[in-house]
């Protein structure tokens, strides 16, 4: 199944962005449910773009139970959603990494109390689609040596015999080959990497990163940004969280000897084979993701997008209502709400009992 749906700023600017973001959802849930919630009060969070689609459904869900809530969030990147986090500037943070051994060490999350550090949730889950705009050509499959190939600027034309080699009888034009990729440090740029050096690394040869690693190709702010350079280019290819594909062409990928294409069923598998990072708290829930997975029907260039909160706030004002909207988000429902509007794939039971037990713990 193939669905097609759908420089970080400073702190004060963000904060700013916050108060006006998120407005249509906010007034979308009024006090018409009826409803007998006895919460109250406004959330603030900011982050990763790739959940923008999914936060706008959840909000409007959670909303639409607890009338008195307002809740914003500003889709402005993973890195600036965890530097606003850090600053104290948020509540809450959506980003397309977890935190990692060295920022956790070094702590400083201005809201968290003294001493405390954060519980990072896997709640949204999606492959990372790699998109093109060729006319006449609506999916390729490539092998991920030719896909790194192509984002490093060894491959530069669209008839390149590497591409051919796995695209018979796909007419090719002679055509320069325009990769797009993220200007901003993203969350999505550092997964999309990572898998680029694990699935070849004698092509791919940078570290893994949130910020694109060499100049050449053409940079976009955001995911909008890329979908919409991609869209509007000739000859382009770029990687976008797959809820954002649309018509654009996509990429069937190569994982042992067949070519997979971006399923939510094909991301989730992919996660539940992966282990947790080692050495965090039991309640940091970072994924180590296997990237070389030859699994039958698995697709490697996956996002696991979290919910990052305080393990304890330093004020208890807003903790009841953390605890209840990440409670919703990790829900049958709130997975299902954000499978329908974003293409996204619902955690399994198992992460499910993980996830509750970590919330359950933040005080």
């Amino acid at each position: 199944m193939n669905l097609k749906r759908f420089a970080a700023p400073a702190v004060i600017a963000m904060t700013a962005a916050l108060a006006l973001s998120s407005c249509a959802a906010n007034e979308g849930g009024s006090g018409e449910s009826g409803s007998d919630s006895t919460l109250s009060g406004n959330l603030v969070g900011a982050g990763a773009s790739s959940q923008d689609s999914a936060q706008q459904a959840w909000i409007a869900g959670f909303q639409t139970a607890n009338p008195d809530v307002t809740i914003d969030y500003d889709p402005s990147g993973s890195g600036a959603g965890r530097d606003t986090f850090l600053s104290g500037a948020s509540d809450y943070a959506g980003s397309d990494r977890a935190f990692n051994d060295e920022e956790i060490a070094e702590g400083g999350f201005a809201k968290c109390a003294p001493d405390t550090s954060v519980v990072e949730l896997p709640l949204y889950i999606s492959p990372i689609a790699v998109i093109f705009n060729l006319e006449g050509v609506d999916s390729l499959s490539l092998d991920p040596a030719t896909i790194a190939g192509i984002f490093a600027g060894d491959i530069t034309n669209w008839n390149d015999e590497a591409i051919a080699a796995t695209n018979e009888g796909v007419e090719l034009p002679d055509l320069a080959i325009t990769p797009v990729h993220r200007s901003d440090d993203s969350g999505t740029t550092e997964n999309f990497t990572d898998y680029l050096g694990a699935a070849a690394p004698d092509v791919w040869t940078y570290e893994a990163d949130g910020v694109w690693p060499f100049e050449g190709g053409e940079g976009a702010q955001g995911t909008s940004g890329v979908v919409d350079a991609v869209t509007n280019g000739t000859g382009t290819i770029g990687y976008a969280d797959a809820s954002r594909a649309g018509d654009l062409g996509t990429v069937a990928v190569g994982v042992g000897g067949e070519f997979v294409e971006y399923s939510p069923e094909a991301a989730a598998a992919i996660v539940d084979a992966s282990p947790f990072v080692e050495g965090r708290d039991e309640h940091d829930l970072a994924i180590e993701l296997d990237r070389t997975s030859e699994e039958a029907g698995v697709y490697p260039i996956v996002l696991v997008s979290y919910l990052i909160a305080c393990q304890e706030y330093a004020e208890p004002e807003n903790v009841e209502l953390v605890k209840a909207y990440l409670s919703y988000i990790a829900s049958p429902e709130g997975q299902d709400v954000a499978a329908e509007s974003a293409g996204s794939a619902p955690i399994s039971d198992s992460l499910r009992e993980k996830v509750t037990a970590a919330i359950d713990s933040i005080q």
